[in-house]
Parts: C-alpha cells; sequence; structure tokens
C-alpha cells in the first residue's frame, strides 16, 4: 500500500520531491530539535492521486490523514473536534519549488459553535473569549473565501462596518462581543452566498481544506508563477496539517516573518516584522502595521534570543539565507516554517560571494545557488520601487523585453526618431513591428506592440538593443489613422505619457520614474567563478556595433548571428535595394546592389572591429523582399519616379511579391537561387571587410564564417555556396592575403535536420535557428500564437510558450538527431544555436547536454546564458 502521510518525525530535508519544501523543512527543523510543532505531511504523490482519481481525495488517502490525525493527538495532548480540550490545525501548501503566496493555507480549522462554547465555558477570563472568539471569525472568513470560494471581501465589509459602528480602526480593538457577533454575520454571509450552513464537523473540514490546497495548485496564479518559474505542472503540492500555536492569544503572544539576511541587498544583518496579538496572516496582508523584528526583544526577550540561535543553527544547518514564519504563544518561541529566502539579483550575488568567504559554499556551489533568469534585472533600467508600488496596471502583454520605459507615446517609427531627436522620451506603440521600424525602435524608451509574442520582430529586436518591450497585448484597441488607442476604457492620445515593464507585461497609466541599473561588484566575481567551469562557449546575437560592443562588456566570446537585413533600411541603402528589386535584368540589379556593397562592407567591419578578432558569423539576406518595398503612396511615386517607371507598374511589382504565407515562401537561400548576385555582393562585402580589418590588426585572427539561411535541402547549399566560394576565393587571391573562411547553414527547417547528414558534407558549421524551427515543427506561427497560447495552458497542452523555452520532446529531438548525423560525416564541423532560446537556462542546459559548441543570444542576455552554462556543466559533471 503507499504511503501518502509522513509525520514531521518520518521525514527530513532530502525528501523535498515527496514532501514538498515546507514539509522537508518541517521534518528536518524537527530532527535538529527546534520548536516545531509536530504534525504531518500529505505527500505530493496524494496531489497527483487527487487530480487523477477527478479531483476527489478517496479514502485510502483519508484514512491515512486520519491516523496521521490520531498520532498528532498523542503528540499533543489534544484531540481533534474535542469539546474539553481540542486539537485546532492548520492546513498549508508547499510545493517542492518555493511559490510564495500562490497558493492557499485555512488556520484555526476544527472549530465550531459547539467547540467554542466549551473552550469559553472552561477559561472565564474575557481576554480568552475574545481570543476564542477572534480565532473563529478568521477561520470562517478563510474556509470560505479559500476552501468554499466565497470572495473575501464580503466578509471586509462586515469588518469595515463593525469597526465603522465602534469608531474604531484596527480589529485588536473590537471586544469579545463584537467579535462574537461578526462570527455570527459571517456564518449569515457564507449561507446567504452558497445556500447552505457553514459546515461543523472537524473531519468534513479537514477533508475539504486538504482539498482546496490541492485546488490550488491549479489556481490561476499558481500557473502563472509555474510558468514563469519552469515549476512542471505534474510535480504537484505537498499538504501540511499542524497544531495551531496562537499568536492572537494574548498581549504576550504575536507573530513574525524574518530573514537571516537583507533579502534586497544582501546584507548580513536580520530583517523581519513582527506584530504581537496577531497571526501570520496579519503580517502579510499588512492589517496592522508590524513592528522591526529588532523591536521583539523588547517585548519578548527570551522568545527574541531563542529565535536568534534558531537564525544561526538554520544558517549554518543549510548554508544559505533562511527565510522564516515563527508564532510566540505566551512567550514561548515555535517555528512554523524556513525555506531558503528569495532575494534581489543583487543581494543574490552579494550572498553567494559572501558564502564562499565564510566557509559555507565553494565556487560551483556559489555559481549553481543563483537563479539566472534573475540577472535581467541587474542589466536594465528599473521602476522606481516606492512609486511602483502606487501604480496600478491598466494592461497587461508579454513581458518580451526586460526593463521598464516610461515616455510619450508615438504611433511610427519616423515619429519614434524625430521627437527623440529633440530630446524626448517616447515609447513606441505599434500593432506589430517590422524591419523598416528599426530606426524608431532604436528612438525609442520602449516598445509596446497589440500582436506578436515573444519571438516577434519586435520582442528579438528589442532584446538585442536592450530596449524594454511589452508585445502582445490583445486588449488595447489601436487606431492608428488618428494616433490613438483605447485600454481598459482609458484613450491614450500622441503624447500621453505611459510606462511599461518589459519583465512582467505590465502596463501603466503615466509617468512612472525608473532608475538605472547598478552592477554590483560580485557580478564580476561570480561570472568569472561561472567561466571556470563552463564548456559551452557564449556568442551574442548582434547587427550593430553598439550591441556587439555592449555584448563584449558583458562576456561574449564572438557573433553567433549578424542580421544583414537590418542594414538595409537607412535612406540611401533602402533606395538602392528597392532599385535591385525593381531592376528587369541582372546587370541592373548588380548595379544597384554594387551601391550597397560599400555600406554593407563597412558594417561588417565595424563589427570585425568591435568583436576584436573574435568569431563573426554573418547570416546572408533572409526576409522574403516584401518587406523591403513601399507601402505610403507617397514612397511609392518617389521609388517610381526614380526608376523612370510609372506608378501604376511600381503598384503591380509590388503586388506580385505579396505572398500567402511568407514565413514558408521566397525568402531564406530561396532568394540567393534566385537571385545569386545578392550573394555575390554580400560575399564581397564580409571578405573585404575582414581582410581590411586583418590588414589593420594583424594580432588578430579573423576567419569569416558565412551562413546562408532556410536551407532544407543539400543542393540549395551546394548551389548558393559555389557563387560564396568563387567570390570570396576570388577576393582573397587578388588580395594576395592568406584567410580562411567558413560555409555553414543555419538549420531552422525540420527537413534540414533529418538530413543533417547530407548537408553536413556541404556545411562547415551548423547554427540551430530555433525561433523558425519551433514554428515549422509544431506549425505555430509565432506572431500568432499569442491569441490561443492562454487556452492551450489553460487545458494543460503545452505548460510553457516554445517560443520561450525550447521544445525538448520534438524540436529538441530535431537538434539532437541533427548533432548525430551531422558529426560523423563531418567530424571539424561546429554546432551552435542563435534562436530566442540560446539565452533561456532550461534551453542552455539541453544545448549542453547534447554537445553543441556554443550559444548565441542578445547582447544582454549574455551574462544568462554564462551563468546557465556553467550550471549546466556543474549539474552534468562526470554524466
Amino acid at each position: 500500500m503507499a504511503k501518502w502521510v509522513y509525520m514531521f518525525s518520518e521525514g527530513d530535508m532530502t525528501m523535498r520531491n515527496l514532501l514538498g519544501g515546507k514539509g522537508a523543512n518541517l521534518a528536518e527543523m524537527t530532527s535538529i530539535g527546534l520548536p516545531v510543532p509536530q504534525g504531518f505531511t500529505i505527500t505530493t504523490e496524494a496531489c497527483t492521486q487527487y487530480y487523477e482519481d477527478g479531483r476527489k481525495i478517496n479514502d485510502e488517502i483519508m484514512a491515512q490523514v486520519m491516523e496521521g490525525v490520531k498520532k498528532m493527538e498523542e503528540i499533543n495532548g489534544k484531540k481533534f473536534g474535542d469539546l474539553q480540550n481540542p486539537l485546532l490545525v492548520s492546513v498549508r501548501s508547499g510545493a517542492r519549488a518555493s511559490m510564495p503566496g500562490m497558493m492557499d493555507t485555512i488556520l484555526n480549522l476544527g472549530l465550531n459553535d459547539e467547540v467554542v462554547a466549551a473552550m469559553i465555558a472552561g477559561n472565564p477570563d474575557p481576554k480568552f473569549e475574545r481570543f476564542v472568539y477572534d480565532s473563529y471569525r478568521r477561520f470562517i472568513q478563510m474556509f470560505s473565501d479559500v476552501v468554499m470560494e466565497v470572495g473575501k471581501k464580503y466578509f471586509e465589509q462586515l469588518i469595515d462596518q463593525m469597526k465603522a459602528e465602534k469608531n474604531v480602526k484596527f480589529d485588536v480593538e473590537l471586544t469579545a462581543a463584537d467579535l462574537k457577533k461578526l462570527a455570527e454575520q459571517f456564518k449569515a454571509e457564507y449561507k446567504k452566498q452558497l445556500g447552505k450552513d457553514f459546515p461543523s464537523d472537524p473531519v468534513q473540514q479537514l477533508k475539504l481544506a486538504i482539498e482546496a490546497v490541492f485546488r490550488s495548485w491549479d489556481n490561476p496564479r499558481a500557473n502563472v508563477y509555474r510558468r514563469d518559474n519552469d515549476i512542471p505542472y505534474s510535480w504537484g503540492t505537498a499538504v501540511n496539517v499542524m497544531p495551531m500555536v496562537f499568536g492572537n492569544l494574548n498581549d504576550e503572544s504575536g507573530t513574525g516573518v524574518a530573514f537571516t539576511r537583507d533579502p534586497a541587498t544582501g546584507e548580513k544583518k536580520l530583517m523581519g516584522e513582527f506584530l504581537i496579538n496577531a497571526q501570520g496572516e496579519d503580517v502579510v496582508a499588512g492589517v496592522r502595521t508590524p513592528m522591526p523584528i529588532a523591536q521583539m526583544e523588547k517585548e519578548f526577550p527570551d522568545a527574541y534570543a531563542d529565535f536568534i540561535k534558531v537564525c544561526d543553527i538554520l544558517e549554518n544547518h543549510y548554508h544559505d539565507m533562511q527565510d522564516m514564519e515563527f508564532t510566540v504563544e505566551n512567550k514561548k518561541l515555535f517555528m512554523l516554517q524556513c525555506r531558503n529566502g528569495k532575494r534581489t539579483a543583487q543581494a543574490a550575488l552579494k550572498i553567494a560571494c559572501d558564502l564562499v568567504d565564510e566557509g559555507h559554499k565553494t565556487e560551483a556551489e556559489a555559481v549553481a545557488m543563483i537563479d539566472p533568469r534573475n540577472l535581467d534585472t541587474l542589466l536594465h533600467p528599473q521602476f522606481d520601487a516606492k512609486a511602483l508600488k502606487a501604480a496600478t496596471p491598466l494592461g497587461k502583454g508579454l513581458g518580451a523585453s526586460p526593463g521598464a520605459a516610461c515616455g510619450k507615446v508615438v504611433f511610427t517609427a519616423e515619429d519614434a526618431e524625430e521627437w527623440g531627436a529633440r530630446g524626448e522620451k517616447v515609447v513606441l506603440v505599434r500593432l506589430e513591428t517590422s524591419p523598416e521600424d528599426i530606426t524608431g525602435m532604436k528612438a525609442a524608451q520602449g516598445i509596446l506592440t497589440v500582436r506578436g509574442g515573444m519571438t516577434s520582430h519586435a520582442a528579438v529586436v528589442a532584446r538585442g538593443m536592450g530596449t524594454c518591450c511589452v508585445s502582445g497585448c490583445g486588449d488595447i484597441n489601436m487606431d492608428e489613422e488618428n494616433k490613438k488607442f483605447t485600454l481598459a476604457g482609458k484613450e491614450f492620445h500622441e503624447g500621453d505619457y505611459i510606462s511599461i515593464d518589459g519583465s512582467t507585461g505590465n502596463i501603466y497609466e503615466g509617468e512612472i520614474p525608473t532608475v538605472d541599473a547598478s552592477i554590483a561588484g560580485e557580478f564580476g566575481r561570480i561570472m568569472a567563478w561561472a567561466d571556470k567551469y563552463r564548456r559551452l562557449k557564449v556568442r551574442t546575437n548582434a547587427d550593430t556595433p553598439r550591441d556587439a560592443k555592449k555584448a563584449r562588456e558583458l562576456g561574449a566570446e564572438g557573433i553567433g548571428l549578424c542580421r544583414t537585413e537590418h542594414m538595409f533600411f537607412e535612406e540611401d541603402r533602402i533606395a538602392a535595394f528597392r532599385e535591385m528589386i525593381c531592376a528587369d535584368t541582372v546587370e541592373e540589379r548588380v548595379a544597384a546592389l554594387d551601391k550597397i556593397l560599400p555600406y554593407q562592407q563597412g558594417d561588417f567591419e565595424q563589427l570585425y572591429e568591435a568583436l576584436e578578432g573574435c568569431p563573426v558569423v554573418i547570416r546572408f539576406l533572409d526576409p522574403p523582399l516584401h518587406e523591403f518595398v513601399p507601402t505610403d503612396e507617397e514612397d511609392i511615386k518617389k521609388l517610381a519616379d526614380a526608376q523612370g517607371k510609372s506608378v501604376e507598374s511600381i503598384k503591380a511589382l509590388i503586388a506580385s511579391l505579396h505572398e500567402f504565407n511568407p514565413m514558408m515562401g521566397h525568402r531564406g537561400c530561396r532568394l540567393a537561387v534566385t537571385y545569386p548576385e545578392i550573394a555575390v555582393m554580400q560575399t564581397k562585402a564580409v571578405i573585404r571587410a575582414a581582410i581590411n580589418v586583418q590588414k589593420a590588426h594583424p594580432e588578430w585572427k579573423i576567419d569569416p564564417e558565412i551562413m546562408i539561411p532556410l536551407v532544407g535541402e543539400v543542393k540549395e547549399l551546394k548551389y548558393v555556396k559555389k557563387f560564396v566560394v568563387e567570390t570570396a576565393d576570388a577576393e582573397i587571391a587578388a588580395a594576395g592575403i592568406d584567410m580562411k573562411y567558413q560555409v555553414g547553414t543555419m538549420i531552422e527547417i525540420p527537413r534540414a535536420a533529418l538530413t543533417a547528414d547530407e548537408i553536413a558534407k556541404e556545411a562547415d558549421f551548423f547554427c540551430f535557428g530555433t525561433n523558425d524551427l519551433t514554428q515549422m515543427t509544431y506549425g505555430f506561427s509565432r506572431d500568432d500564437a499569442g491569441k490561443f497560447l492562454s487556452a492551450y495552458y489553460d487545458a494543460k497542452i503545452l505548460e510553457n510558450d516554445p517560443f520561450a523555452k525550447l521544445d525538448q520532446v520534438g524540436v529538441g529531438k530535431l537538434m539532437k538527431m541533427a548533432m548525430e548525423l551531422g558529426k560523423p560525416v563531418n567530424p571539424a564541423l561546429t554546432v551552435g544555436i542563435c534562436g530566442e532560446h540560446g539565452g533561456d537556462p532550461s534551453s542552455v542546459e539541453f544545448c549542453h547536454k547534447i554537445g553543441l559548441d556554443y550559444v548565441s543570444c542578445s547582447p544582454f542576455r549574455v551574462p544568462v546564458a554564462r551563468l546557465a552554462a556553467a550550471q549546466a556543466a556543474i549539474a552534468n559533471a562526470g554524466k
């Protein structure tokens, strides 16, 4: 028979997966002799079984629960549901990964009218009567809200009415008679809302409460938190049942929450808050203003001295900063919880370094304990914390590029550029962005789009530039023509202030001040340790010298992806490129491309300079030609005049470029197959730039890497490669220089992965373009998937956005297959990843496991990737 219930005395800290974090730590505190009220844990496996049984607790689990209650009664000398000496309990969630505030808790369970009356009869002290009714009204409210899903607002209104009638400000000022009346009002409200009486049987209360905690594993806030923190739904939550200790018993009792170090700065000092005559929920909910933990020493000196000892014991035992909940009942300390405390990124770095210096951690352990995703917050501006606390979000999109931005709303890239040039801070608001918006995106403090997901154009480009971006806010009603939009009933016009948070996706009305990020001194120390352990190289996706320099500052070891199309949109270049598109003959196309050649060469020279001899992978032109043609009537006429053609003929050409599915249309290597002269021009630019920089810097080794995109058939690669090799060899020979170069391909079509053994014969390197590979493997449009992904999350079809976190089962299998097919055919083949997954920690670990040579990501994610690569190496050492 399966064991579903463990007494605290039967577990320890190693049983986190089964007992959850809270249960494992309560068991561990019990084993090292700390004052823990003795109860039991219902396992995470019981939670999984609850869902398998159609959201019911089966008889076997319930029988073991009641056996646990019996043992708890024996240990504590009280009886559950008894009138003479009742045992009251708390029922609390506890997943294996800490999820603060995401799931539910019920306190004071076991009370009913009879138990309340018997408790009061046994102790005539009026203060005790007040305590009993205070506990009862709390229980009714909490049980109604958490277990029966009657909104707490109904009860809050009754409390507020009572306080107004009695002319008091705080709950503690209400008398026993007031609280008794409140309890009656609460039960009446319960009956009004649900049409039945409040349950009085303690066993029924317990069963319903356990079910509610299991059910809370699937509540909306828990689901969102899990998605954001890579916590699988399959883990489930444990339930902890323990005897109540009462911080609200009298003025010699209280409750508190404390950290052994400052969770904001990492400073080694006790931080926390304490409330006299209160229960734990009061501290968290802010019902009253708590006192600093240091004041507890004056109020309860003995309990405080015991608590300081406990803090030292726990830090020395867990070798990490602890977050603790405790209660003092009649001046005696009880520990209700401990866990490794949540902390800011800045505090995480300081604490990790301090723990190494104090001998608690090795360097490898310090590297492993930092959440790489939190590093993002160190590198981007953030909202002023105080101002943010006072602000209420109007809406929410996808937090697509971290940081905070505040500025005046503009609706076009041109306006963003123009307003930015005169010193205005702007937020560019668009239905969606396209490559031609690049200059406006650079000028903006932030970007907000109605459409698009985590790998939409806006998201990818913004992350590369380190610009705050919120994408896919479908609640926005856009009126681009009149330069206005509506969100949550509020109309915004050009020039109105708006604030956006690229980490949370929140959108705020008005101006919230931002503060610049500050990288603590410990950042370099942690990164140096990380670099010692990682095997994977980390490159960057960068298209401009500015991005490349920033990435080098943050530790990038090369460029894994330079998208050349972004270089075509400046005014003089786009004119020449449009001339190429309009050309009727090869000669005309070559003449137009020759105008662009010196610009491309100059761009590449600056990139090689910025990378100081590190490898640079340059991807040849990828997007379809329709992205480069004008859409405004005025621009179309300008192009017609420049080409000596009629407006109608230019419009006919533009119409002919229209594609029903451009992501799978005339783009990538297909452009070079149709127009080899594009590949010839780009090859000349790459090689000439490399030759010039090599001559200027003989100490560097410039070996250009040319990437042909969207290959699905080896003959495509072979065909385009012929033009590249002929051109490159001619340029190198003419320069009289000895230069090596590589020609590789992007693996972004499933067929390329499936035929990687053939493609590897022609390719010097592979680079997985997982944005498109995910799109084509799933058949999801990455710009439109946001419309239905939330339904997929709700239905548990998907747990994560596959464009943000690599699908290791499907897309990952194709990557692994490509490696296993390609490497034996070409042992010198280097393999990297340059999709957005290159900066996602769990995806980086997967890349480490399957043997990639490098990951490439946007500049501001380079430290994230470096840390994640080190953690992957540490976690998989010896495997």
